[in-house]
């Protein structure tokens, strides 16, 4: 029976609205609806015209890509490599959280020079370059500690020869004053010595663990983060490039 003179509305339910998707179905580029075959460009739908133009634009992964990549790397490393010796000849002190900030530093140079294509090659040299840039840091942080160490100690006592005093006998190898040779001291070329620092500052993450194994353990953790950052930093965005085509 109505109520109050008013019919209520009977359901119907063999009829249905569907909302439309609002934008699913057009390309996100020139918003034209999408008819037979769409794309996808990083992500996003695309018909076929907007999607050939971007796969004319889009960087590829190329040789001369890579090469431009590790070349940003490489600078990154070395401006990574300065902030580490910095910071360490300033403080005296190796702070190993530094090589947070060395990984992130050549992630993105890398992926600045890269133009955002990453990979594994690409991971591989960020991983490389990291632990170079922080191990080798070693090297001029040793050096200044060497340096100031000498300029802290005394100087050498010469005491002078008394009148009529013998003189001493002069060492192995030399002769006495009026003699014309003097002792020749082993001589060590400058490639040599610099292959041997470099050595020394790529295995100086592991040397640690003689003096102090548990600092040993934490600065390798670190470095090891450090890389780890550079790693995710290279390895690229998920859906990059064009795909497909798909039925629409």
């Amino acid at each position: 029976m109505p109520e109050n003179g008013l019919t209520k509305p009977v359901p119907q339910f063999t009829t249905a609205e569907y909302a439309g998707k609002s934008g699913d179905d057009r390309c996100r580029t020139c918003s034209q609806p999408l008819v037979g075959n769409y794309y996808r460009v990083n992500g996003a739908l695309a018909c076929s015209r907007c999607a050939q133009q971007a796969e004319q634009k889009l960087p590829k992964d190329t040789h001369r890509t890579f090469v431009r990549g590790v070349t940003f790397g490489a600078g990154g490393a070395i401006l990574g490599l300065i902030l580490y010796s910095a910071v360490g000849i300033l403080t005296g002190l190796m702070i190993g959280y530094v090589a947070l900030a060395v990984g992130y530093i050549i992630g993105k140079a890398i992926m600045m020079g890269a133009k955002g294509i990453g990979g594994q090659r690409y991971q591989i040299a960020a991983a490389v370059l990291t632990y170079a840039a922080v191990s080798l840091a070693a090297v001029p942080i040793g050096i200044s500690q060497f340096v100031r160490m000498k300029q802290h100690q005394p100087p050498p006592r010469v005491e002078q020869l008394r009148p009529g005093q013998p003189n001493e006998v002069p060492p192995s190898g030399g002769v006495s004053k009026q003699g014309s040779a003097q002792p020749t001291k082993p001589h060590l070329k400058f490639g040599s010595a610099l292959g041997a620092l470099a050595l020394a500052g790529l295995a100086s993450p592991f040397l640690g663990f003689n003096q102090d194994p548990i600092r040993g353990w934490i600065g390798l953790i670190i470095l090891f983060v450090g890389i780890r950052i550079a790693w995710k930093l290279t390895e690229g965005k998920a859906e990059t490039g064009v795909i497909g085509p798909f039925e629409v």
